[in-house]
């Protein structure tokens, strides 16, 4: 192994050592339990309330509706099956797009099981997800819509705000529908104003910033009505009981503070990485395909067809010499099937099965795009001249 190229920040990201300063006291002698009434445990319990003060400043939102998570799943399951296990009453139809997370697809799988209606909206060839298809999606029961702001494989961005503000006005004084970001691949790139976006609930997790992985949250509009997936303790307003992981929220606090002072200038380093990753492939390796929009798309974002390849033998091979990339979504990685993204999109499954995600983070240099544009070009027509797919077309 030469290098270590670190291709995989879609997956999860390193945790920043600016962020483990601050948890390190709150992983060794300041273990107070948050729900004492001692010392010990109020002084975790106002250390873990200013660090919700803190995210709630970012997200232009009252703390109080911040809710601790163990991270995106848990955080996209009550946003989807709390609130509409609580509101039934009033309707048992939602509408998601077609590439969300599987956070959002399984629940939605889940709440059918239950009798509740799901419409999956289609996003269009460029993988945006259009507000016209999100009108032409609702109806007079329809309770919930659900879009994720960034797309974790082919990292198209939505256009939330638009829909948003558009289903604002729909709903008038109404309650319904209510609109669910999954800002998991956003947070640290995008706006995270929930006024400006006019969403009613946005879920970000703790390993997609440089922050601890087992922590998230989700934000909820105050008097939203919703039902806990857990049973237990009173903590984060009987939403998520159980024992909150003090170090986990103080470094998630942390660690969204730092995404989002330093998005712009680190937005700016890797959008010009990213492009010169996509225009060295496609330039250096014959038939292959960009997913997603050429340009409105996260700007750590590579998301590439290699016909005649399987991804996931490309990835091996890729291991082999120190550059650790994806071939989709890490949830999904014991999966055998094609992205569902890239079939919602119009791409084949052979294109599906050939695709391979790079995504870029703070570490990513000028030269690791210069080693991998080096080794990979080689390596696929290696893969190529072995492939069952050439050997059937010679």
């Amino acid at each position: 192994m030469n290098r270590f190229v670190y291709l995989d920040h879609a997956a999860t990201t390193p945790l920043d050592k600016r962020v483990f300063r601050v948890m390190k006291p709150w992983l060794t002698n300041k273990f107070g339990n948050p729900s004492s009434f001692h010392s010990p445990g109020k002084e975790a319990k106002d250390a873990m309330e200013a660090a919700r003060v803190k995210i709630s400043k970012i997200l232009s939102c009252r703390a109080e509706e911040i809710i601790f998570t163990s991270g995106g799943t848990e955080s996209d399951n009550l946003a989807i099956l709390g609130f509409a296990r609580a509101n039934a009453a009033s309707g048992k139809h939602i509408v998601v797009s077609a590439i969300e997370h599987h956070a959002v697809l399984e629940a939605a799988n889940q709440l059918e099981r239950e009798g509740f209606e799901v419409m999956r909206v289609l996003p269009n060839a460029d993988g945006i997800v259009e507000l016209g298809a999100i009108k032409a999606a609702l109806r007079p029961d329809t309770i919930l819509v659900s879009v994720m702001y960034a797309n974790n494989e082919i990292g198209t961005i939505q256009p939330i705000s638009e829909i948003g503000n558009w289903l604002q006005k729909y709903r008038g004084e109404k309650k319904y529908p209510i609109f669910h970001t999954d800002a998991c691949q956003a947070a640290g790139a995008l706006e995270l104003s929930v006024e400006k976006l006019h969403v009613d609930a946005m879920t970000i997790n703790g390993s997609k910033i440089y922050g601890p992985k087992g922590v998230g949250l989700l934000y909820l509009r105050k008097n939203l009505r919703v039902q806990p997936l857990q049973f237990g303790g009173a903590q984060e307003r009987g939403l998520r009981p159980g024992t909150e992981n003090v170090a986990g929220i103080i470094g998630l606090a942390v660690a969204l503070e730092l995404a989002d002072k330093e998005k712009n200038k680190e937005a700016e380093r890797l959008a010009e990485l990213r492009d010169k990753l996509i225009t060295g492939i496609l330039l250096s390796v014959p038939k292959t395909k960009l997913n997603g929009h050429a340009t409105n798309r996260l700007p750590n974002n590579v998301n590439i067809s290699f016909l005649d390849v399987e991804g996931e033998a490309l990835m091996l091979y890729l291991d082999a010499k120190g550059i650790f990339v994806s071939t989709g979504s890490a949830c999904a990685s014991a999966s055998l099937d094609p992205s569902h993204v890239l079939l919602a999109i119009g791409k084949s499954p052979e294109e599906a099965h050939g695709a391979m995600r790079f995504t870029l983070g703070c570490s990513t240099t000028d030269k690791d795009v210069d080693y991998v544009l080096k080794v990979l070009p080689p390596l696929v027509e290696k893969l190529r001249m072995i492939s069952s797919v050439s050997i059937n077309q010679t």
